[in-house]
C-alpha cells in the first residue's frame, strides 16, 4: 500500500539501527520517554526495543487519555449515567474503566442506564436532536486531539439551538504532564525516573504545533522529537534524539514533517479559545493534580457544562492499591513489573484503565506478547 509500506520497511529500521549503535556511547546510557499511546503500542508490535543498542532505553509515558483519567471522574460520569432522565454517550474505551469498588459504565449499562456508544461528536448530536425529550450528555475525554470535536460540537449544538445536549469536559493537556514528569519525579513509593529526552505525540503535535515544547526543552534542558506513528517514524526520531545527546543539544526537532507544523492547526486552536478554559488544576491517574493542566468550557456555555448543569461532583478516590496502572502511566516501572499484570489483570478482566484501553501501555505489553518472549528467555536462562 503506497505511503504506508514505506514507513514500515524492516531493511531500513534496520539501517537506522545499526546507525543508532553506532553512534550511541558506550559508555553512557540513552533514556527516552514516548509520550503517546500510540507511540508504545508501534513500539511493541513491530519490536523497535530489540533493534535497539542494550544502553538505550524507551520508557513508557501517560500518553492514554482514557487511562489517567482518575477513579473520581469514572465514578462521577456512573453518577450521572443512572440518573433516569439521562442518556449518556461515550467511546468505547470508557465502558470497562474500573470506578469505585470495581463499578464500571458498562455495569451501569447492564443495570439499565442509558449509555450508548458513540465514534465522534457528531453521534452524540445526532442522539440529541431525536430524541428531545432526553437529557444527552457527551463524556468528552482526550488531549489537545479529540478538543476540536468537541469545541465543533457545541458550536453545532448552540446553532442548531440543542438544549438537551451538554458536556461532560475531561480534556487535558500534554505538556503540563511532561513539565510533572520531569519537575517531579518522585511520588509516594515511585523511584525516580531518568529521561534525557522526549519523542513528543504525534495527533497532539498536528494541532498545537511544536512550538509549546520550545519552552519546555528549554527549561529542563532535555530535547524533544516530535514523531509519527510507524516504525521508521519512531526509530529514525530515536536516531534524533541520540544525535542531539551527544552533540550536548537540546532542542525541539520534528521528524514528522508530512503532518506537523511548528505554529499546527491554528484554525482548530481558535476554536478551542473559543469555547474552553484552563481549570486551575486537574487530577491526572499516577500524576496527581496537576496546575493548569485541564480545559473547561467558558462561564457563558454554561447551559451545556454537565458539571454545572447537573451539579456534579468529583472527588479524589484511591486507585486498587495493588494495581500499578498509575506507577505505570509515569514510565517508573514496565507493565510486567506489576504483580497483577497477565494473572488477576488480563483484557478480558482488567483492573487498571492501562490495561482497558487500546492505547495503553499493559494492553499493548499484554497484546503483542513481549512478556512472554521475556518470560520465556528467562526460562532458558534459569535452565542452562
Amino acid at each position: 500500500m503506497k505511503y504506508i509500506d514505506e514507513y514500515r520497511d524492516g531493511r531500513l529500521a534496520k539501517e537506522i539501527a545499526h546507525q543508532i549503535a553506532a553512534i550511541a556511547e558506550s559508555a553512557r546510557s540513552y533514556y527516552f520517554m514516548e509520550f503517546c499511546g500510540g507511540h508504545t503500542h508501534a513500539i511493541s508490535r513491530y519490536g523497535l526495543e530489540d533493534l535497539l543498542p542494550d544502553n538505550v532505553r524507551m520508557i513508557h509515558g501517560p500518553g492514554c487519555p482514557v487511562c489517567v483519567l482518575p477513579i473520581g471522574r469514572i465514578d462521577a460520569a456512573i453518577a450521572l449515567a443512572i440518573r433516569p432522565e439521562i442518556t449518556l454517550c461515550t467511546y468505547g474505551d470508557l465502558l470497562r474503566v474500573p470506578g469505585t469498588n470495581r463499578s464500571s459504565l458498562l455495569e451501569a449499562k447492564a443495570g439499565g442506564a442509558d449509555i450508548r456508544i458513540v465514534y465522534s461528536t457528531l453521534d452524540a448530536l445526532r442522539i440529541a436532536e431525536a430524541e428531545p425529550e432526553r437529557e444527552v450528555v457527551f463524556f468528552a475525554i482526550g488531549f489537545e486531539t479529540t478538543t476540536p470535536p468537541t469545541a465543533l460540537a457545541l458550536k453545532t449544538a448552540i446553532a442548531k439551538g440543542l438544549g438537551n445536549f451538554s458536556i461532560f469536559c475531561n480534556h487535558v493537556l500534554t505538556p503540563a504532564a511532561m513539565h510533572n514528569i520531569v519537575e517531579s519525579p518522585d511520588v509516594g513509593e515511585l523511584r525516580t525516573i531518568k529521561i534525557d529526552g522526549f519523542i513528543g505525540p504525534a495527533h497532539v503535535s498536528a494541532v498545537i504545533g511544536t512550538k509549546p515544547y520550545e519552552i519546555f526543552s528549554e527549561k529542563f534542558r532535555k530535547p524533544v522529537v516530535v514523531a509519527g506513528f510507524e516504525p521508521l517514524d519512531v526509530i529514525q526520531a530515536i536516531l534524533m534524539l541520540v544525535r542531539q545527546i551527544n552533540d550536548g543539544r537540546h532542542v525541539v526537532e520534528n521528524q514528522y514533517i508530512r503532518a506537523v507544523t511548528r505554529l499546527g492547526n491554528e484554525k482548530a486552536q481558535a476554536e478551542v479559545a473559543n469555547f474552553f478554559e484552563l481549570r486551575e488544576s486537574f487530577e491526572w491517574r499516577g500524576l496527581g493534580e496537576l496546575p493548569l493542566s485541564g480545559l473547561r468550557l467558558r462561564p457563558q456555555y454554561a447551559a451545556y457544562d454537565a458539571e454545572r448543569r447537573f451539579s456534579m461532583v468529583t472527588s479524589r478516590t484511591k486507585d486498587n492499591p495493588a494495581c500499578e496502572c498509575g506507577t505505570i502511566l509515569r514510565g517508573a516501572k514496565q507493565p510486567a513489573e506489576c504483580k497483577l499484570f497477565g494473572t488477576v489483570c488480563t483484557p478480558d478482566m482488567p483492573m487498571g484503565s492501562c490495561m482497558v484501553s487500546s492505547e495503553g501501555a499493559c494492553a499493548a505489553h499484554w497484546s503483542y506478547g513481549r512478556f512472554r518472549e521475556k518470560a520465556g528467555a528467562d526460562a532458558v536462562r534459569v535452565v542452562a
